[in-house]
Order: structure tokens, then C-alpha cells, then sequence
């Protein structure tokens, strides 16, 4: 009796603690799957612009630059630049968005990146951005076998691992084993 009463207890306050990490890496679990399909972390946002190319654009290649970025109200918000052709110019942007110019048509394509609410921080988090972080994550993942283990055990009688949660246990066991028959 004690040993159920310690497995309750065990599963119940190890679901307490975890369940924002739950929810967490279910979120970000969930954004990164279909990262083929969208940026989980950035919505990415593309606007063109016509703009007058600075005659003096070769000799005074960076105050040339800021007065293009000028006339898209992004002047002095760039990291660098650099001319991937004759006839253009790349420049990549505070934050992470970028602007390519058409140096002899005068277009302009402004990507701007804008960090997705919630998704970048559970993102963020999901990748193990620093050596405590991994450490809790790794306690996470010691947690949910230790929930996943002792969720087992915590029903007696029918619906308990004996009868009714050996087939749903098995169920959950040939699943994977499938996909992984499949896919590997």
C-alpha cells in the first residue's frame, strides 16, 4: 500500500512541476514539425519599393547606402552590405531581415523579420540556449519516463496495466514501432 501511495504521489507532484515544461516543449514540438511549411520563429514580411540609386554610390559606398535605406525609413539599421553582383546590393539588417536592391532599375525588396509571440520563446528554449537550461531539460526528460513509468501503475482492477492498460500500453508501444519500420 505504501509503494501506490509513493507512486501517486511521485506521478501527481512530478506533473505539477513539469506541466509548463509540458506545455512548452509541446508547443515548440508541435511549431517545429511544420517548420517545412512556415518559420515557427519569424513571420516574415516582403514589401517592394521603388527607390533613386545615389550617383556617388561606388566612391561613397557607405553614406550611398544609408540614403537608399533612407528612403525606406531603415537608414543606420543595418549590420553590413555587400554587392553580390554589378548591378546589386545586398544589405542585411539589424534583427535579421535583409534588402536587396536593383541598382539599375531602382527596386527594392525589404524582407522584415518579426518575431513570432510565444513560438520564438518556446522555440528558443526547446534548443537549449545555455548549460542550467540543459540541465533542467534533462530533468524534464528524467521526469517524464518517471511519469510515463509510474502512469502505469497508478490504476487498479480492469482499467489497470494487467488488462485493460496492457493493450493500450501495447497500442502505444506499436505505434512508434511502425513508423520507425516505415520511415527507417
Amino acid at each position: 500500500m505504501y509503494l501506490y501511495k509513493l507512486n501517486r504521489a511521485i506521478h501527481r507532484d512530478f506533473g505539477y512541476f513539469f506541466a509548463a515544461m509540458t506545455i512548452i516543449y509541446a508547443l515548440s514540438g508541435l511549431a517545429l514539425n511544420h517548420r517545412k511549411d512556415w518559420n515557427p520563429s519569424y513571420s516574415i514580411e516582403r514589401t517592394e519599393h521603388q527607390v533613386l540609386i545615389p550617383a556617388d554610390l561606388r566612391t561613397n559606398e557607405k553614406e550611398a547606402v544609408d540614403e537608399i535605406l533612407k528612403q525606406i525609413e531603415q537608414e543606420k539599421n543595418y549590420r553590413k552590405y555587400y554587392f553580390p553582383s554589378s548591378d546589386e546590393l545586398k544589405v542585411f539588417m539589424n534583427g535579421g531581415g535583409s534588402v536587396v536592391v536593383n541598382l539599375t532599375s531602382g527596386k527594392l525588396l525589404f524582407e522584415n523579420l518579426k518575431k513570432r509571440p510565444v513560438f520564438y520563446e518556446v522555440n528558443f528554449l526547446h534548443y537549449n540556449p545555455g548549460k542550467l537550461w540543459v540541465w533542467f531539460s534533462d530533468a524534464f526528460c528524467i521526469a517524464l519516463m518517471t511519469m510515463a513509468i509510474s502512469g502505469l501503475f497508478i490504476l487498479k482492477g480492469r482499467n489497470g496495466i494487467t488488462r485493460r492498460g496492457a493493450w493500450l500500453t501495447g497500442a502505444g508501444i506499436i505505434i512508434p514501432v511502425v513508423f520507425l519500420i516505415m520511415y527507417y
